[in-house]
Order: C-alpha cells, then sequence, then structure tokens
C-alpha cells in the first residue's frame, strides 16, 4: 500500500521561532486577582523570575480577528509577575491550536519526592542553598527539611509515593514509623487516593505501638482513650485487609458491571421486552431505566 505524501505529513503544534510579542497585544482569558497573587504559587514565580529569568515562555496563539494581536493560552501568572516586575515584552512560544484547556488539563504538578531530588540536584551542581531557598520562595530551614526528606523513610514506601502530593510533615509522620509499616500506611494512602496531613495522623493514631520508632512520641490524642485508639487499630488493620481484597477483585467486578449494563441496555432497546416487563413485572423497569440511563460504570 503506497502512503500519500499528505498521509505522512504531521501538522506542528507550535511554530518554530519564539516571537517578542508586547503585553499589550496579548488578550488573557482571565484576570489574576488579588487572592491569586498571595498565594504561595504566584510569589514562587515571582521570585524564581527575579532570581533566573522566565525560564518557560508564555503560550499565545494568534487572533485570527485581529491581526498583530494574541491569545493567552498559558502563562497567566506569568504575565502578571512580569507586569509588576516592570517588564513590557516577553518571548512567546506561539500555539498554532487556540484550545486552552490542552494546556491545564495534561499539566503534571511536581511531586514532593521529585522536588526533593531536583533539590539535590541542584545543590550537587553548587548552587548556593540562599539562593535555591529564595528561588524556590521558601526559608533555608524548609529547604534543608525538603533536602533530608527521605531520611528515614524505606525505599518501598518511597517507591509508593515517588509521584503523589505528600506534605512536608506527612513524611514526618511516616518516619515514626517502623520501614514495614511505613510501606503499609503509603499503600493505604494510595489506595484511598488521600494524602492528606490528618489521613497521615489517623495512620499514625492506629499503629500498634510495636510498629513505632522507639524515639518515636508516644500517641496521645486529646479527647480519645487508650481503649478508642486500640480500637482504631483493630478497625485500621481491619480496611487494611479489605482494601486489599477490593483491589484483588475490582478489575473482574468492573468488567462483569460494564458487561452486565451492556446486556441490560440491549434488553431495554427492544419494545417487546420492555412493554413484557411493564405489564409483569413494572417493579424492575424503573431500575433497569435508570441503569442504562446512568453512566456509573463508564470507563
Amino acid at each position: 500500500m503506497t502512503t500519500t505524501h499528505q498521509e505522512r505529513t504531521v501538522a506542528a503544534a507550535f511554530e518554530q521561532e519564539l516571537v517578542t510579542v508586547p503585553f499589550c497585544q496579548i488578550a488573557p482569558l482571565y484576570l489574576v486577582n488579588s487572592q491569586k497573587k498571595a498565594s504561595i504559587k504566584f510569589r514562587q514565580i515571582a521570585t524564581s523570575i527575579q532570581d533566573i529569568g522566565l525560564v518557560e515562555p508564555m503560550v499565545v496563539s494568534r487572533d485570527p480577528q485581529n491581526l498583530g494581536h494574541y491569545t493567552l493560552l498559558d502563562g497567566h501568572l506569568r504575565l502578571e509577575v512580569l507586569k509588576d516586575q516592570g517588564k513590557t515584552d516577553s518571548r512567546c512560544l506561539v500555539s498554532t491550536d487556540d484550545e486552552a484547556f490542552t494546556y491545564n488539563k495534561r499539566i503534571n504538578r511536581l511531586a514532593t519526592i521529585q522536588e526533593h531530588k531536583m533539590i539535590l540536584r541542584a545543590l550537587s551542581l553548587g548552587v548556593p542553598e540562599a539562593r535555591l531557598a529564595s528561588a524556590l520562595n521558601i526559608n533555608i530551614r524548609t529547604l534543608t527539611q525538603k533536602r533530608k526528606l527521605l531520611d528515614g523513610i524505606c525505599t518501598e514506601a518511597a517507591e509508593l509515593l515517588k509521584d503523589k502530593q505528600v506534605a512536608l510533615i506527612g513524611f514526618q509522620i511516616l518516619k515514626k514509623m517502623k520501614p514495614i509499616r511505613q510501606i503499609e500506611a503509603a499503600q493505604l494512602m494510595v489506595a484511598m487516593n488521600k494524602f492528606t496531613i490528618n489521613y497521615a495522623r489517623s495512620l499514625l493514631a492506629a499503629t500498634p505501638e510495636n510498629l513505632l520508632l522507639s524515639a518515636a512520641t508516644p500517641k496521645k490524642i486529646r479527647g480519645i482513650s487508650r481503649e478508642q485508639l486500640d480500637l482504631m487499630e483493630r478497625e485500621s488493620a481491619s480496611l487494611e485487609r479489605e482494601v486489599r481484597l477490593v483491589e484483588d477483585s475490582y478489575g473482574t467486578d468492573h468488567l462483569d458491571l460494564v458487561l452486565a449494563r451492556g446486556y441490560i441496555s440491549k434488553l431495554m432497546s427492544s419494545e417487546r421486552i420492555t412493554r413484557y416487563l411493564s405489564l409483569h413485572h413494572d417493579e424492575f423497569l424503573p431500575a433497569f431505566e435508570k441503569i442504562t440511563e446512568g453512566e456509573a460504570f463508564a470507563s
């Protein structure tokens, strides 16, 4: 089979060269309010641009109705930071597609462990701690904590959480557990998709004394008695077993539900069957209709 030139051509998503665009010719999709300007993320971007300049160019698309003007697709915070710093233009990446959702929908947030490795790499290349802390908009103490993030965390638990957004305090809580309990806690976090500090504290509270490090502070939670903590430990162990059972059967159960829904949808598409149900089994008809109309089992 012969492939034509047109079939082999892939349209470029961006223009080949960066373009310097005055800010007065860029139309943002939304305005950055004072609340966003007060956020930690905005301050981090501002400090980073101040110290090392703009690393990632903004993404714009040409306005087909107004020659020389552009629509800002990605980089609204960066634009406001540059304006606040007195800049009037910036080099931009010009997209051939004006679909703004493409960028934010596929964005990957930097995980805590990935940030830790980035910090170690920067320090190994000779970047001073003060400059690195300034670029990240954190103090030296926090930088030190991020640098020592995995000290006391077993390799297996770190591997489970390597791409998760876990708070710094969450890792400090895990360090109070022995390695086997760290792995169990990490598995529960992933299975429940909960990486909050409160959830980590609840896992610590439900950890038996023999799975805590000797240096860990004894579990004392205001308003909770020793008997209640023992109950939490038993419930936590039971939950772990149930989660593992669900994990083992989830794929098969989901497939069964999808097939069952498809079969019921096929039955309900027949007028003869729906008429028969309405006459002889009208108690089933509303439930079947709800199953065929809903998207509960859509993958």
